[in-house]
């Protein structure tokens, strides 16, 4: 059973949390015209992937993938591309305009980042954001 004060840690930490993911999404939204999602693709396809490899370097359901696909493929950011031997659609790979979009965010992801988190840590306050949030991924 946790303590007050540890719900009230717990808490703070989690509207923190989302707040933050809040802000970064609308970023990407107003400066890029992208979701969150959207980004996380054009960030993993730095080169052509079957749908299946990028669902497992996402951690996403293969479902979820394939419709985000359709739907960035409908805006041209993103093209399928056949199997040579069976000729279905099992890759995708991104357009010029994929590559244009991903760097144009990168930019601007990166400068709300800075702004919303970097700017405000002192160098051991990131040091041990950054010592807790690898000791947690490797305890899972």
């Amino acid at each position: 059973m946790l303590e007050p004060a540890e719900w009230e840690f717990w808490d703070t930490w989690m509207r923190a949390q989302r707040r933050l993911a809040g802000e970064l999404d609308r970023g990407l939204q107003r400066d890029c015209g992208i979701s969150k999602a959207e980004y996380s693709v054009l960030r993993t396809l730095t080169r052509p992937m079957r749908v299946g490899e990028l669902a497992d370097a996402l951690d996403w359901e293969k479902s979820r993938v394939a419709h985000l696909l359709t739907r960035m493929e409908n805006r041209g950011l993103v093209a399928r591309i056949e199997d040579g031997a069976t000729g279905r659609r099992t890759g995708v790979e991104l357009t010029g305009e994929g590559r244009r979009t991903a760097e144009r965010a990168t930019r601007a992801h990166g400068a709300n980042i800075r702004r919303l988190v970097l700017d405000s840590l002192t160098p051991g306050q990131a040091a041990a954001i950054r010592a807790w949030s690898e000791q947690l991924l490797e305890q899972t």
